[in-house]
C-alpha cells in the first residue's frame, strides 16, 4: 500500500509546473517507477518536493482558508464586516465553532496541511534510504527542503490549532488514526529537524534553488527556527500536562519541559539569527513603497544579497486569492475588473495615528479610500481601512481579470523579520546594544529620509523593559497587514490586553477623545499626481479649512460620523464576540473529528460546543 501510494506521488509531483497548481498533464504509469529510482534521482525528487507545496494550492488549503482567515482580529488588524453569527465573522470574533461553515470542511485546511506532512514524509525517508544524503549535496539541499517545509506546516498548524497529531513517518495501516499530541513533542522534533536542515541548504543566492524565493533556502530555514523557538518558549493556552486531547479547558501559561525554555532555545535561536545577518545574503529594500509595489507585480521571486523577500507561498499565476481578499476595496472597471473585490479585513482604524508623519510605512501600509465603479476614487470613511500593501492598481505586469484568484504570492517571511527577531531574543539575552543595532536597521529604513529621527528613539531606549515596548510596537508597525501580530500576542500573553486597549482607542477615536482631542472630525484630500491614490489630512484645531470647500473639492465635514462609517459601539467593541484567552485556537472541526473515529477530542470548552 506504501509503495503505491509513493509511485502516485513521485509521478503526479512530476507533473506539477514549477511549484505552482496546474493542470496535470498525461505520463507514463506510475508503477513504471520504484523508489531506488525516485530517490537517487535529484530531478525527480525535485518533483516529489514540488508535491508538497502543491498542497498549499488546494481550492481549500493555504489558498482559500487558511491564509485569508488566519490572523485577526488584532490591535493592528480586524475583518472589515461586523455581523455576529455569520461565519467569517465568528472566526475573526475568537467565536470559531466546530460547526464553522467557513472551516468546517472534509477539503479545508486541517486535512490538506496534514497531506503535505504525509508528502514530505514520503520525501524524507526515501531521501534518507536512497538519497546519499551525506555524498551529494545536492541531494543534501532536498532533504534539507523536505524537513523546512514539514516544519513550516507544523508550525502553521499549531499557532492554529495549539495541539495536534505528531505524524513523522508515513501512514500505514495500523496509523491512520492518530490523538492529539501535546505541542512540545512537536516543537521538539521541528526545531532538531531545522538543526538537521539548516547546514545542508546554502544561502539566498548561491545556488540556481537558492535564488528563488518560492525555494528554501538558509536564512528562511534559520528565521522558521528563530519563530519556531519563540511560539515554543512563550505563553498561550495548554490542558495540563497528560491532559491533551480530553476536553481540558487548559491555562495560559509556558511550557512545562525544560528543553522548551528561553534559557535553552534563544541561545541557538539568537546564532542562527546571527549567521543570518552577519552572511550578508540578504537586506532590508532601501525603499518600503517600492517593495511592496513589486510585491503587486510579482517581482519577488529573485532571492540574494540585494533582496528582502525570504520565502513565499509558491502560487501559480492564475492561483492564491490574496489581493482577492486583502487589497484595497474596489469595483472599477480598469483596476478589478468591474467587480467587487479586496478589502475584507485591514487596520484599526487608529492604525494610521500610530505611526509618526515621516515614517515611510504609514501611508503604504494604511489606506482609507477605495475604487468607485467609474474607477473614480473617494475616501472610504473612519471606521474601514484597507491594506495598501496590496494594490489591484499597482498590478502592471499580471492586471487582475476579476476572477477569484490573482496570482499573488503572499510573502511568508522577509528579511525585516530576522532583524527584528534578533533584536527581540537579544534583548531577553542581556544584550542591548546589540538589540538596538537591529532595531535600528529597520527604523532607519522606515525613517529613510529623517534618520536622525529613527536614531534618536533608538538611542533613547534605556533598559530591557523599555526596548521590548519598543520591540512590540515595531512589530506593528512593520508587519501590518501580514498577519504576524496575533501569533505575537499570544506568545507574549498580551492578546486580550492589546484588544481591550485597541477597543477603548478606537472608541476614544470615535468620540475625538484623549490622544485624538485635537482633531475636529473634517478631512481634506487630494489626488495623487499619477490618479492612482488620495492623500487624506485629519484637520486639526489649528488647521484651516480651505475657502469655499467641499465634497467635490476635497472637503468632508464630521468624518467620524459613526452612523455614516460604520464606526459605532457596538462593532468597536466586537473585536472580539468571546474571551480570547480562551478561544485564542480554532477548534477541530466536525468533519475531522468525526472521520477520525473518535480519536480526536477539542479542549479549551470546544467539546461542550
Amino acid at each position: 500500500m506504501k509503495k503505491i501510494f509513493l509511485y502516485f506521488l513521485s509521478a503526479v509531483a512530476l507533473l506539477i509546473l514549477g511549484t505552482s497548481c496546474e493542470k496535470f498533464l498525461d505520463t507514463e504509469s506510475p508503477s513504471s517507477f520504484d523508489s531506488a529510482t525516485v530517490f537517487s534521482n535529484y530531478d525527480l525528487v525535485e518533483g516529489t518536493i514540488f508535491g508538497i507545496t502543491e498542497t498549499f494550492c488546494e481550492v481549500n488549503s493555504y489558498r482559500g482558508r487558511f491564509l485569508p482567515w488566519y490572523g485577526f482580529n488584532t490591535d493592528v488588524e480586524w475583518y472589515n464586516t461586523y455581523k455576529p453569527g455569520d461565519g467569517k465573522s465568528d472566526i475573526a470574533g475568537y467565536q470559531c465553532e466546530p460547526n464553522n461553515s467557513q472551516l468546517n470542511l472534509s477539503n479545508g485546511p486541517f486535512p490538506l496541511m496534514y497531506m503535505g506532512i504525509e508528502r514530505a514524509n514520503l520525501v524524507i525517508e526515501g531521501l534518507r534510504e536512497y538519497g546519499n544524503v551525506e555524498g551529494d549535496t545536492d541531494m543534501a539541499y532536498l532533504l534539507g527542503e523536505a524537513l523546512t517545509l514539514r516544519a513550516m506546516i507544523y508550525y502553521d498548524l499549531i499557532k492554529a490549532w495549539g495541539d495536534v497529531p505528531a505524524r513523522f513517518s508515513s501512514l500505514t495501516s495500523g496509523t491512520i488514526y492518530a490523538a492529539k499530541e501535546s505541542r512540545d513533542v512537536i516543537f521538539k522534533q521541528i526545531l532538531a529537524d531545522l538543526e538537521e536542515a539548516i547546514p545542508y541548504i546554502p544561502y539566498p543566492g548561491t545556488t540556481a534553488a537558492t535564488s528563488r524565493t518560492d525555494r528554501v533556502n538558509k536564512l528562511f530555514a534559520e528565521g522558521l527556527y528563530a519563530r519556531i523557538a519563540l511560539l515554543a518558549s512563550g505563553y498561550s493556552i495548554r490542558p495540563d500536562d497528560g491532559m491533551v486531547g480530553t476536553g481540558d479547558l487548559g491555562t495560559i501559561r509556558l511550557s512545562n519541559d525544560s528543553e522548551l525554555s528561553k534559557g535553552t532555545l534563544y541561545p541557538k535561536a539568537l546564532a542562527y539569527l546571527k549567521d543570518a545577518i552577519n552572511s550578508g545574503t540578504a537586506s532590508l529594500a532601501n525603499d518600503f513603497e517600492d517593495y511592496w509595489y513589486r510585491q503587486n507585480n510579482m517581482d519577488n521571486l529573485t532571492a540574494g544579497p540585494a533582496f528582502e523577500t525570504l520565502y513565499v507561498i509558491p502560487f501559480g499565476a492564475g492561483r492564491g486569492r490574496w489581493n482577492f481578499t486583502f487589497a484595497v476595496s474596489s469595483e472599477g472597471a480598469s483596476i478589478s475588473n468591474g467587480v467587487s473585490r479586496g478589502g475584507d479585513a485591514g487596520p484599526l482604524p487608529t492604525m494610521y495615528f500610530k505611526y509618526g508623519k515621516n515614517d515611510q510605512r504609514r501611508d503604504v501600509t494604511c489606506v482609507n479610500y477605495k475604487w468607485n465603479k467609474d474607477n473614480t476614487i473617494e475616501p472610504a470613511g473612519i471606521g474601514k481601512w484597507f491594506f495598501g500593501k496590496y494594490r489591484f492598481e499597482w498590478m502592471n505586469a499580471q492586471p487582475y481579470t476579476g476572477g477569484n484568484d490573482d496570482g499573488i504570492k503572499p510573502v511568508v517571511m522577509r528579511y525585516a523579520d530576522i532583524l527584528l527577531m534578533a533584536a527581540e531574543i537579544a534583548n531577553e539575552q542581556g544584550e542591548l546594544a546589540t538589540a538596538k543595532n537591529y532595531l535600528k536597521q529597520v527604523r532607519e529604513r522606515a525613517y529613510i529620509d529623517n534618520w536622525e529621527e529613527a536614531d534618536a528613539y533608538v538611542e533613547a531606549i534605556g533598559d530591557k523593559d523599555a526596548m521590548f515596548k519598543a520591540i512590540v510596537d515595531e512589530r506593528a508597525l512593520e508587519f501590518c497587514g501580514e498577519f504576524l501580530r496575533k501569533t505575537d500576542l499570544i506568545r507574549w500573553n498580551l492578546l486580550k490586553a492589546k484588544l481591550d486597549e485597541a477597543a477603548d482607542d478606537m472608541l476614544a477615536l470615535r468620540d475625538l477623545q484623549g490622544g485624538y482631542s485635537d482633531l475636529t472630525g473634517d478631512i481634506c484630500y487630494t489626488l495623487a499626481d499619477d490618479e492612482k491614490s488620495i492623500s487624506i489630512t485629519f484637520l486639526t484645531a489649528d488647521d484651516d479649512i480651505p475657502a469655499g470647500a467641499t465634497v467635490s473639492t476635497g472637503y468632508v465635514n464630521k468624518y467620524d460620523d459613526g452612523k455614516k462609517t460604520g464606526f459605532y459601539y457596538d462593532r468597536i467593541k466586537g473585536i472580539y464576540y468571546r474571551n480570547p484567552e480562551q478561544y485564542m485556537f480554532w477548534p477541530i472541526f466536525n468533519d475531522t473529528m468525526t472521520n477520525s473515529q473518535g480519536h480526536i477530542k477539542n479542549d479549551y470548552g470546544y467539546d461542550s460546543i
